[in-house]
Parts: C-alpha cells; structure tokens; sequence
C-alpha cells in the first residue's frame, strides 16, 4: 500500500497542475478531513510512515479530483475556519474569507474601548453568520442578532449561530421592524457589494458562491451597501458604530456613503495584507430611543 507521504505529495502535484491557489494546505486539509485527524497529526503519521485504511484512499482520490475542478475545499469538507470558530458551510451560502475576521475585531476594540459590558450586536447580511457567532463567543454577555434574506443560507445561519444564542433573524436587512431603532451598540455587515460587470476571477467565488451574496445592484455595486447603511444608522444608539466590509477599490465611495447616511468620524481600516476592506463610522449623540425589550 502507499505510504501517506507519497499520495499527499501526488495530490499537490495535482491540484497546482489544476491552478489550485495554495495545492499544499488543500491537500492537507482534505486529507485531514479524510483521516479525522489534525494537521499535526498527520505530520507525526508521514514521519512514521503510516498507510491509508479501508477505502480512505479511494475518498481521497475523488476529493482531490474534485477540488482539482475548484469546487471550494469548504464545500468538500462542509466546515470553515473563522477566527476561533469551526463554522458549518456548503452550496447556497457565502464562505467567510480571512478579512472579515478584521472587520469582527475592529467591533471588538469598539466594545472594549467604550467598556460596553453587555453590548448589543446585529450582524446585517449574516450569510453563515460567521460574524454574529465570532461577536457573541468572544462578548460575554453579549446580546447578537444574525439577519439573512436567503433562503439558501438561513439554514447555515442557524447551525453556526443558534449555539451561541444568537437570535436568528430570516428577512431583509434593509428593511427591519422599528422596534429594534436606536438600541443597538455595534452593527457589523459584509453586504454584497461587487458591481455587476466586476465578475470575480476566482472561480471559486464566481462559480460557487451565491449571486445573492456578492453583486450589491446597481452600476456601482452599492444599491444594497448604502441600504444597509441607512439601516445601520436607525439602529444604532447615540454613539454607536458600524462596520461594513468592501471591495478595495471602494474605499472612497463607501466613506462618502456612510457620511451621508449620517455618520460622524468615518474611517477607512486595511486587511492583514494591506488592502483598504472596511469603513466604519460613529452615529450622532442624537436623543436616545427609549431601549426596547426584544424576544427571540
């Protein structure tokens, strides 16, 4: 029988052949995911020259080729690492990206620095709710809602978010009930936002992620953005922030978008690779909104 070490290294081959971007780490994962084992794991089981069992290669081989047509290896395993979460993904939803685990720490710093100790939390275009159940597993004593329109996705939106006693919500972000006005700290929101002729080049995303999840209508792609704005602003308390992710080359556009919703000290933030993927902004010390009493 094959040696482990011997298929992972025909499996690399493989997959860079296919235009995979990062052939090594798939291939591992994939194997892992196969194996039931951590990446640690596997490296002591290659050292000691360990062997597939009953028909794991055979799962193996049909994985690889599979991703080799760049089917998302999320979509091959049905899990997604986000911050230090495990997060449950497949067909109909967005997969997070490492960039909005950005955008999640800029509303932690906001709590922390603000010493909010039971903030609310909503988290507008939830999608697989990556970012509401990264805000309520990290705020203790947090209050968070996950608000998604697809049909596709709310099922994932659920499974990663109801075991962190995040409330759920299955409707249009733009448009919620105005009983929430004016009670929210933190609003947090990776809407779709790509123009309509801005195709994505991965194929990964262009083939494999929603439609509903990426292009944000209109000629700018910034239709449903300045939506999720104006929603943003009726929810936020006097002083309350918002974050919402964007493409890099929207920088400009969505500051002057979020100073026209209303926001004061607006600001662009970078990625960890330096790109310009956010813009927050501080709703007006306007008269509070009596707080209301909300039920799941």
């Amino acid at each position: 029988m094959e040696e482990l070490s011997a298929v992972r290294q025909a499996a690399i081959a493989a997959l860079a052949s296919a235009g995979v971007p990062s052939p090594g780490v798939d291939a591992d994962l994939l194997l892992c995911h196969v194996l039931g084992i951590s990446r640690s794991e596997l490296k002591l089981r290659e050292l000691r020259g360990d062997v597939f069992q009953g028909d794991q290669r055979e799962q193996f081989t049909a994985l690889v080729a599979a991703r080799r047509t760049r089917i998302p290896l999320q979509h091959l395993t049905g899990v997604a690492h986000f911050r230090y979460l495990e997060l449950k993904v497949g067909p109909g939803v967005f997969t997070p990206r490492p960039e909005t685990e950005t955008v999640v720490q800029l509303g932690l710093d906001f709590v922390a620095a603000h010493r909010i100790d039971a903030p609310s939390c909503i988290d507008l275009c939830s999608g697989s709710g990556a970012i509401a159940a990264a805000l309520a597993s990290e705020l203790p004593g947090s209050r968070v809602w996950a608000v998604e329109l697809s049909a596709e996705a709310i099922g994932y939106t659920r499974a990663n978010c109801l075991p962190h006693q995040v409330t759920v919500l299955h409707q249009d972000a733009t448009s919620l009930p105005g009983e929430f006005d004016g009670s929210m700290d933190l609003v947090i929101s990776n809407p779709p936002y790509i123009p309509p002729n801005a195709i994505p080049r991965e194929a990964e995303v262009r083939d494999h992620d929603p439609d509903m999840a990426l292009y944000g209508l209109g000629e700018d792609g910034l239709q449903i953005p300045r939506a999720i704005s104006a929603q943003a602003m009726k929810l936020l308390r006097p002083g309350g922030y918002f974050v919402m992710e964007h493409a890099e080359v929207q920088q400009d556009s969505a500051a002057a978008m979020l100073r026209e919703a209303g926001f004061e000290r607006v600001a662009g933030h970078k990625d960890l690779t330096g790109r310009a993927r956010a813009t927050s902004g501080y709703a007006p010390h306007r008269e509070a909104v009596p707080p209301t009493t909300h039920r799941a």
